[in-house]
């Protein structure tokens, strides 16, 4: 039985892949059609530029504010011993849709070029009303892939619609992703402390940004949360105990919106600039630099006077610092190294080595769909594709890309489709030369 599991695996993965390149194709014959009647786009960016004045480096410098350990144990005491991880995916009673069950609106999300390898969708009636957004897995969180036994994906989703009161709720769907197969997940609610850890409030900001490192999670904030950062503990998941749309303490215990898990924020990295520093719009791990670093990038509007911004911040090496940033005396982190970008209306970003991965927005295009530019400080370059070869040929809305290094594959999602393709297959997509860098 085993044996005959694995092959019925391996049957279904070819499938999965001969119907998913087949979608590309459909794709690409639509982008054929749009791209014959447009001139041809010449948008490079360009090579990216070092910055390294004081006047580019210094807004970017981050302050780290961390909860008083009194007010994130009143909490606990309060609301019962916190769970991790493990006890959050047994929860897991949702399931996402295969890529064969998605429907063809929902694959017209998915790139031109590169082909993505894994697809799948999230349900309507789960996600109406709310605005995906990063992406982290147990990729970025151990270098063996895995958080203990499990494969873990994290999913970040922002309410858009419905009451005023609860527009800017941010909330994380822990997916199990164990079986490639059968994607399973639940949701776990964003939270602050007040009052000393006597109660809590909802994080409301969008969730661009997103990662999971070692035991800590970073997520950007921006809107009604004005901190840079939020920092979260993955051993300090908490149960609720009251079903209702109120997030907090409430007659007869606590409530998170309707979810049965809170996760309350330990800390926060500020920006030094004020409200003038420029927010991290997206954020990833890398882990081809020692030691490792969190990337970040900066959302510029199309046209704007100015470059956006890429750079990165170390991560601490002590054991006793896991998953926070590398800070100094005064608890001050600064940037390690600054980038200028002439791609505007910049949404994910990735670096690898020497190659900074941006993708930018399908905003005005009227095919609906982005560019994934590779940058790096000799020149740019991005997949061509239909009859004009226009480099509009990635996903319209990802807003996070996540390398998981020990699969080789990149994870993001556009809308309520998920995604992952081999980072070589976008080394492969930009040519030979770039393919033997």
């Amino acid at each position: 039985m085993k044996h005959r599991g694995r092959h019925r695996r391996r049957r279904r993965g070819r499938a999965l892949r001969a119907f998913l390149a087949g979608t590309a194709l459909a794709l690409t014959a639509t982008a054929t059609l749009i791209s014959a009647s447009q001139a041809t786009v010449t948008d490079s960016p360009g090579a990216l530029e070092r910055l390294t004045s004081s006047a580019e480096s210094r807004p970017l410098r981050l302050t780290e504010e961390l909860e008083p350990q009194a007010s994130l144990d009143r909490l606990a005491k309060e609301m019962g011993r916190p769970v991790g991880v493990t006890t959050v995916l047994e929860s897991a009673d949702r399931g996402l849709r295969d890529a064969i069950d998605c429907t063809a609106a929902e694959r017209r999300s998915l790139p031109v070029a590169p082909v993505a390898t894994s697809a799948y969708c999230w349900n309507t009636d789960d996600t109406r009303g709310w605005q995906a957004g990063a992406i982290t897995t147990s990729g970025d969180a151990d270098d063996d892939g895995r958080w203990g036994a499990n494969r873990v994906i994290l999913s970040g989703w922002t309410r858009s619609g419905g009451p005023a009161a609860d527009r800017g709720l941010a909330r994380v769907a822990f997916v199990d992703a164990n079986d490639p197969g059968n994607l399973t997940y639940t949701w776990v609610l964003l939270v602050v402390p007040v009052d000393g850890g006597r109660d809590y409030r909802p994080l409301t900001s969008h969730v661009s940004g997103m990662v999971w490192y070692q035991g800590k999670l970073l997520v950007t904030a921006d809107d009604g949360d004005s901190n840079a950062l939020y920092v979260y503990d993955m051993a300090r998941i908490q149960r609720t105990t009251v079903t209702g749309d109120a997030v907090g303490r409430v007659r007869g215990g606590w409530s998170a919106h309707g979810y049965r898990f809170a996760m309350p924020a330990v800390g926060s990295y500020r920006m030094a600039g004020g409200a003038d520093a420029p927010h991290p719009g997206s954020v990833s791990l890398d882990r081809s630099t020692a030691p490792d670093s969190l990337v970040a990038g900066e959302w510029t509007l199309d046209g704007g006077d100015r470059r956006a911004r890429l750079w990165r911040y170390s991560f601490s090496p002590g054991d006793d610092r896991a998953g926070l940033l590398a800070t100094d005396a005064s608890g001050h982190v600064d940037a390690d190294e600054v980038y200028g970008t002439k791609a505007a209306e910049v949404r994910g970003v990735l670096s690898y080595r020497s190659a900074w991965y941006v993708s930018r927005t399908a905003d005005g295009a009227r095919d609906g769909r982005g560019t994934l530019w590779r940058q790096d400080e000799d020149g740019a370059k991005a997949a061509q594709c239909g009859a004009e070869e226009t480099h509009r040929c990635w996903s319209g809305q990802t807003e996070s890309l996540s390398y998981w290094e020990s699969t080789g594959e990149v994870w993001t999602q556009s809308g309520r489709v998920l995604f992952a393709l081999p980072l070589a297959s976008i080394e492969k997509s930009l040519g030979e030369e770039l393919e033997r860098q």
